[in-house]
């Protein structure tokens, strides 16, 4: 079973009808109590980072989430959710959940004179790096996806960034630290191809670890 966590962060509709379509089986809750069945997480999310801590605090999912992280497993960050997973945002200067080392930086602190706009929204492609992501099964390489973001994840030890797009710079658009996967982009907006991602993230086989394997 696949839950949906809900820290009233938005994007949640979305997620649920790409599940529907999908025929997968899910349960979406505020309360980590509702997740005692599920073997998995989706940790989606829009908007600003210092508002969905505060949600996540005052409500005891930033606990729950990271016991469910240190217990091994799966956790799938979408959008916000792929960045707050990380230590701190430069968005309202935030204090982050910390799963995996790293800062989330706005897009003109990164750039040198870019003409660019921010926020990066609509669709780009991905290249696969370091081996790429046990979740892109099934996917070509240089798919497109889609984006709406300003700020850019940038982790400590950039092993672990799976898949980037170019918008001026690098830009991670997947990442995955063992049990925990991250997407920049919106899977579920993504059409087939963002499909196929959250089907194997939903009906992969679970390993020891807490890994995806497809």
């Amino acid at each position: 079973m696949t839950g949906i966590v809900d820290y009233n962060a938005g994007n949640i509709k979305s997620v649920e009808r790409a599940l529907e379509s999908l025929n997968i089986k899910y349960i979406r809750s505020k309360n980590p109590k509702d997740f005692k069945d599920c073997d998995r997480l989706i940790f989606p999310g829009v908007g600003e980072a210092a508002y969905a801590m505060e949600q996540l605090n005052s409500s005891g999912l930033a606990d729950f989430l990271r016991e469910w992280v240190n217990s091994k497993k799966p956790l799938l960050g979408i959008c916000l959710g792929s960045q707050i997973i990380f230590d701190y945002s430069e968005e309202s200067d935030t204090k982050c959940l910390g799963f995996i080392p790293g800062k989330i930086r706005h897009f003109s602190n990164l750039w040198q004179n870019s003409e660019l706009k921010v926020p990066h929204m609509g669709w780009n492609n991905i290249s696969y790096t370091n081996g790429g992501c046990p979740l892109f099964k099934g996917v070509a390489e240089n798919s497109d996806f889609y984006f709406v973001h300003s700020y850019v994840i940038q982790p400590q030890d950039e092993s672990v960034i799976k898949g980037v797009c170019e918008y001026e710079i690098k830009v991670p658009s997947c990442v995955q630290k063992e049990n925990i996967y991250a997407f920049q982009f919106h899977p579920e907006k993504s059409g087939v191809a963002g499909l196929t991602l959250l089907k194997n993230y939903c009906t992969g086989t679970i390993s020891t670890n807490g890994e995806i394997v497809c």
